[in-house]
């Protein structure tokens, strides 16, 4: 049945409110307005940081909400005035665009969702927890139509951003010393930039040794368990590397590891990588930090990449076997049982599971 400019009825899991479980529940998506894209998914991510807005410690989250910003599907239709996307394009969704847009809603700040009613917001501009969603035609890069998309839809935020963070934010160079702290999907893609940047030593820091394994096949070449030791994981990072790593890594949104990241840096010349979301009652000052010397402290966004220009490339590195994707990929789960997925990231027992529509 022809359905563009038409109003879909489709199943999308809703945050009522914070800290509740997702609803499975019918929503309405509104045709696409201009510069606009409809867009039929096929698979998603479950990301740390739709748990960390589901949880209410963001400051910005608003409910009722649609989650979810790693997705990957095809267009259905587009608004008036899109001219780089047409039906049938494979796509990936962008929570970073190249410009900027609304919170919660679109740029023309209003919703295409509603659910029992009610206006329910965006998430993110990308709202992949729905079978059908619409973007800004800004938010949306257009990738090899041969790509899996339950493998590419992680390409939107999670690997990206840690491999970025190596590649493009740290700019490592041949030779460095580099310490990970948190070997999450986002850990484990800093560690495979650091490889792929020619980094010797790669330190994986984490309390779960069950990880250590998994992350020596993205390139780790030691670790470090800070439950194994008495001193402060900085210090031990320090000893081990004669003076201190040359780029640390903080992938978890703790602000005491992103101190001890800063810390375990070297005192002439190291760099810390801020990657991870610091959750709700911690403050980042940045004095403490300045007392510190001859060490800098960067955040990154997305890895750097401009991402309407980089996904795509990226999709065409994974086809070429230069990208590692498919190891992210702990679980598959139909789409129902997405607080299932939610429960395996708490527990520790993912890296990364995808949802099937």
């Amino acid at each position: 049945m022809e359905t563009a400019g038409k109003v879909i009825k489709c199943k999308a899991a809703v945050a009522w409110e914070a800290g509740k479980p997702l609803s499975i529940e019918e929503v309405e998506v509104a045709p696409p307005k201009a510069h606009e894209v409809r867009i039929k998914l096929f698979a998603t991510g479950v990301c740390h940081t739709d748990a960390y807005t589901l949880s209410g410690s963001d400051p910005e989250g608003l409910f009722p909400v649609i989650l979810g910003h790693e997705g990957a599907g095809t267009v259905e239709s587009v608004g008036e005035g899109v001219t780089k996307f047409k039906t049938g394009d494979t796509v990936v969704p962008l929570y970073v665009p190249q410009v900027t847009q609304g919170r919660g809603l679109l740029p023309d700040n209003t919703s295409r969702f509603t659910c029992k009613g009610k206006q329910v917001f965006h998430f993110m501009g990308t709202s992949t927890f729905s079978e059908y969603t619409v973007v800004a035609d800004i938010s949306l890069a257009k990738v090899n139509e041969k790509a899996p998309l339950d493998k590419v839809c992680l390409l939107g935020c999670g690997i990206s951003t840690g491999y970025g963070a190596a590649l493009n934010t740290a700019k490592v160079e041949p030779g460095s010393t580099c310490a990970i702290f948190g070997l999450g999907a986002v850990g484990l893609a800093v560690i495979m930039g650091c490889k792929v940047a020619g980094a010797t030593r790669i330190i994986g820091v984490d309390i779960n040794a069950e990880k250590f394994e998994k992350a020596k096949e993205f390139g780790a070449t030691e670790f470090v368990n800070p439950k194994d030791h008495s001193k402060p994981i900085q210090e031990i990072l320090v000893e081990m590397t004669d003076g201190g790593v040359d780029y640390s890594f903080e992938c978890i949104g703790n602000v005491q590891i992103m101190r001890a990241a800063l810390e375990a840096c070297h005192k002439g010349w190291g760099e810390s990588i801020i990657i991870g979301v610091a959750g709700a009652g911690q403050e980042i000052s940045t004095r403490p930090f300045q007392l510190v010397t001859g060490r800098v402290w960067k955040g990154t966004a997305f890895g750097g990449w401009k991402s309407v220009e980089s996904v795509p490339k990226l999709v065409e590195d994974y086809m070429n076997k230069k990208l590692k994707v498919d190891e992210f990929v702990t679980h598959t789960l139909p789409f129902d049982q997405i607080n299932e997925g939610f429960d395996l990231m708490h527990a520790g027992k993912s890296i990364r599971t995808v949802l099937t529509f």
